[in-house]
């Protein structure tokens, strides 16, 4: 799930993600060259990270859990250079 509050030429977004059981969930995107960053639990188990991107731009991304390559069901996919998918942030 995304939230997203742009002000000027600045977008605050929340990604969150509610894996089945507690695991490692990591954030990946082409903000940070893909270096993984560990996203914070909540009490409910929902992982979330907020980012600060600028506006007008688009962004590939994707959850590791455990391991795994996970999309944002709420956002388009698009093909990576791997044989899978990246979700596609447009802000």
């Amino acid at each position: 799930m995304l939230k997203v509050t742009k002000k000027g030429d600045k977008a605050w977004v929340t990604f969150s993600i509610m894996p089945e059981s507690e695991c490692e969930v990591f954030l990946s995107g082409e903000w940070n060259e893909w270096q993984d960053e560990e996203m914070k639990v909540k009490k409910s188990g929902e992982y979330y990270l907020t980012k600060v991107l600028s506006c007008n731009q688009s962004y590939e991304f994707g959850y590791k859990i455990d391991s795994r390559w996970i999309c944002d069901n709420e956002v388009q996919t698009v093909e990576s250079p791997f044989g899978s998918k990246n979700s596609l942030l447009k802000l």
